[in-house]
């Protein structure tokens, strides 16, 4: 394998700035090999190819991922597979480790920042950037009650056609007559986060993982675009950690259904496998919880985000750099601390609409190492020491995989 395993600790340390620059620049992080410009890259493969407001040449992007032609394509996002998550564990997957044998394969692309679901399905669904998407992380203030915002389920949330604006790959293709389905759980099919990110497929439930494979292979016997998800190393991530026997054993299940994905999608079907983001085990001696902490806690009106992703809200008095300060005084190694105009300045959300910018925090925390931020006062005792986490921009976190195979 070409790409070298680095250390733990490098790995958890870094925290690179995500760009999504034109691809001719900045085809390493940020440009072609980022998610959101997987969905552009597969409709240039199947002959429709979707430009957006910030990939405009999507034939560059699918020739920069590797992404052969084909008359049919299936997308399968492995929800909190990291490509390290991976390559850490990949004695025990037999497909995917066949995979990671051909070079093209064998490197990480980018997620979003925060690496957090709602950012990166929405990212990945408009290919686009949370910037343009309005969906920024986990909880976030809706600017139309000045409350925060929960966008799993979008509790107190904008509407998510109101919050969510741009096209998504999925809606453009249908409107040119192209076949798209998407196959995931039942309960997925009308949610608002189905409605915000990854509208416009034909949905297929089904409560069984073979059954979800299989009815991603039937629907790509005709030509056009079919999404799979598959959401268990996530669930299982947070609940036990990625680390444990718990984690590995779905992993390995994991591995099994790509597997007979590719044994039963039609000959010369095109498969592509990617993730949303990674994953950390937390480390509880590296935990921090405002609410003991007056320091970080004075002049914060709303705590968003999620613990290795803050986004701090300022009280209307108070200036987001004296916050700012103090956070950084506090963390000092543990997180990056940077006020909102240094954030998107330095590219954290992509481009940034005028109506998103009040969303964002007035002071974004990313987490370095194993570490978390937390506030009792808001949270229950169980979210706050998850052993599984995500949402910073370390490799760990950030780095994805981008697999290609055909059936």
């Amino acid at each position: 394998m070409n790409a070298e395993i680095a250390s733990m600790d490098e790995l958890l340390q870094t925290i690179p700035t995500v760009r999504y620059g034109d691809w001719r620049r900045d085809a390493v992080r940020g440009g072609a090999l980022h998610l959101s410009a997987v969905l552009p890259a597969v409709s240039a493969a199947i002959g429709h190819p979707v430009a957006t407001r910030i990939h405009h040449d999507p034939e560059a992007l699918r020739v920069a991922l590797g992404v052969p032609k084909a008359d049919s394509v299936i997308v399968a996002l492995v929800d909190g597979l990291g490509y390290w998550n991976l390559r850490m564990r990949v004695g025990h997957s037999p497909y995917l480790r066949a995979l990671l044998r051909d070079e093209s394969n064998d490197r990480p692309i980018a997620t979003c920042a925060p690496s957090t679901t709602v950012a990166a399905m929405a990212a990945f669904g408009t290919g686009t950037c949370p910037g343009l998407t309005g969906m920024a992380g986990y909880t976030q203030r809706n600017t139309q009650t000045g409350e925060l915002s929960q966008l799993i389920q979008f509790d107190n949330a904008i509407a998510p056609l109101d919050l969510q604006r741009e096209p998504t790959v999925f809606e453009t293709l249908r409107a040119a007559g192209v076949r798209v389905t998407s196959c995931g759980l039942p309960k997925f099919a009308g949610s608002p986060l189905t409605k915000a990110a990854l509208r416009g497929a034909d949905y297929k439930g089904d409560m069984r993982p073979l059954g979800r494979v299989r009815a991603a292979c039937e629907a790509s016997k005709t030509p056009g675009l079919t999404y799979l998800y598959i959401r268990d190393a996530d669930k299982v991530g947070h609940a036990y950690g990625w680390e444990s026997e718990q984690w590995t054993a779905v992993f390995e299940r994991v591995d099994e259904q790509l597997a007979q994905l590719h044994r039963l999608a039609p000959r010369g079907t095109l498969i592509v496998i990617v993730a949303d983001h990674g994953m950390v085990g937390s480390d509880p001696d590296q935990r921090v919880d405002i609410a003991e902490n007056p320091e970080l806690a004075r002049g914060v009106a709303l705590v968003g985000g999620e613990p290795r992703s803050l986004m701090l809200y300022a009280e209307p008095d108070c200036d987001p750099n004296d916050i700012a300060r103090r956070w950084r005084d506090r963390l000092g190694d543990a997180a990056l601390v940077r006020t909102r105009d240094e954030a998107v300045d330095q590219g954290m959300f992509g481009v940034v609409e005028p109506r998103v910018r009040p969303m964002l925090g007035d002071v974004l925390v990313s987490a370095a190492g194993r570490a978390t931020f937390v506030d009792s006062r808001i949270q229950t005792d169980k979210a706050t020491r998850l052993p599984g986490v995500h949402g910073s921009q370390t490799a760990l976190e950030m780095d994805i995989p981008c697999l290609i195979d055909v059936a």
